[in-house]
């Protein structure tokens, strides 16, 4: 099956004049965007509160939540309606009740796996899920560097379930987007190497056509 990349940039930020500026970078050149939300205890860093964030109405926007008990957020998110909600396998929570409330309400859900976390032991938050989030940076934080070892994680998960969209995030750029884009991803999720970029929307087409040519750099 040949399976079609996405490229996501990713915002987050703690400003909401920030926030602003870069939903309208993003959206002069795509629909798709991934938000990201922490919460500080989850996390060493603290972002806007949920209850903060927005986005245009023509978006596919995917919520990362960052957050110990993605629980308490589920009214806001509710009413944010996100495409697709992303949770972390290592809340300190049951995600599966939230899976219920989200999918009941229309919203996908995805479950994120730490570089820590072995695929086999979330088995039941991924046969639950629409995507799964393989993490490969430093948590709540952009421009850090990617853990490639976590590439071995995607043949896992896609063996537990062929169907559902794998997504990267930690670390992307031009030095390893196009290997990430040969490892049977669905979504590249990718914050500094375009947000902090001088020319985000330059970066972001420099990344689509990495993805689309031949062969693999290692």
């Amino acid at each position: 099956m040949i399976r079609t990349v996405s490229i996501v940039p990713a915002i987050l930020t703690d400003n909401k004049q920030d926030f602003r500026n870069q939903v309208e970078t993003v959206n002069a050149f795509t629909r798709r965007v991934q938000i990201d939300v922490t919460d500080g205890i989850f996390t060493p860093t603290v972002t806007l509160d949920v209850t903060n964030v927005w986005w245009p109405n023509n978006w596919t926007a995917d919520l990362h939540l960052m957050a110990s008990k993605p629980s308490e957020h589920l009214d806001t998110i509710l009413k944010l309606n996100p495409s697709l909600c992303i949770l972390h396998a290592e809340a300190g929570e049951d995600l599966m009740p939230s899976f219920q409330v989200l999918k009941e309400a229309g919203i996908k859900v995805g479950v994120a796996l730490l570089p820590s976390t072995f695929p086999g032991y979330v088995k039941h938050y991924i046969d639950a899920a629409d995507h799964v989030m393989i993490f490969a940076g430093q948590v709540g934080v952009q421009g850090s560097q990617a853990d490639m070892m976590q590439m071995e994680k995607i043949s896992l998960v896609r063996g537990m379930k062929p169907e559902v969209e794998i997504g990267w995030d930690g670390g992307a750029n031009m030095s390893n987007v196009r290997a990430l884009a040969h490892a049977d991803l669905d979504v590249i999720n990718v914050g500094s190497a375009i947000m902090k970029s001088e020319n985000p929307a330059e970066a972001f087409a420099a990344l689509v056509a990495e993805i689309d040519k031949p062969g693999v750099v290692l």
